[in-house]
């Protein structure tokens, strides 16, 4: 059993998000949603107060605690995509369901979460280091989505002054 699971803060679309969420990722699903046992300042007695979710087998809560706090970029959800394919699909996902995009692989979903959508040969140039490396990061930090071939030419181009 899972000790630690996040609880991410809604206004009150907790319920929607989660759906979509479970829609983009295997081993996902909707697990519960928790009536509020009574009135409080979110809402009154019976409203959807939690929902709780699985994302690829990870426990997560989604809590309608109204328009007092709001997400920020200091927590992200990141997915390690294996091919350029997941990765236009998860953005294209985001984006047409009201997402904006951000640099670097980061698109914020509807609700305001930021998602890195990093697809799994990024990590391995840049951990390549050297020369490649350091032109296959430079490449990522010009563009929004990532694209693995335009990363992968930037990595394999000669030198300027070679």
């Amino acid at each position: 059993m899972q000790k630690i699971t996040p609880v991410l803060w809604f206004d009150m679309k907790a319920e929607e998000a989660a759906e979509f969420y479970t829609s983009l990722l295997p081993d996902s699903h909707v697990d519960r949603v928790v009536p509020a046992p009574s009135d409080n300042p979110s809402g009154k007695k019976g409203y959807p107060m939690l929902v709780e979710f699985t994302l690829m087998g990870t426990k997560y809560a989604g809590l309608n605690g109204g328009p007092y706090f709001t997400p920020n970029e200091a927590v992200s959800f990141q997915i390690l995509t294996e091919d350029q394919a997941e990765t236009d699909r998860l953005w294209n996902a985001i984006l047409a369901k009201g997402g904006s995009e951000g640099p670097c692989g980061w698109i914020k979903d509807p609700w305001g979460f930021s998602w890195q959508i990093t697809p799994r040969r990024l990590i391995e140039l840049t951990l390549e280091g050297g020369e490649r490396g350091e032109r296959a990061a430079k490449a990522m930090l010009e563009m929004r989505k990532i694209d693995i071939a335009a990363l992968e030419a930037a990595a394999d181009a000669e030198p300027a002054d070679a």
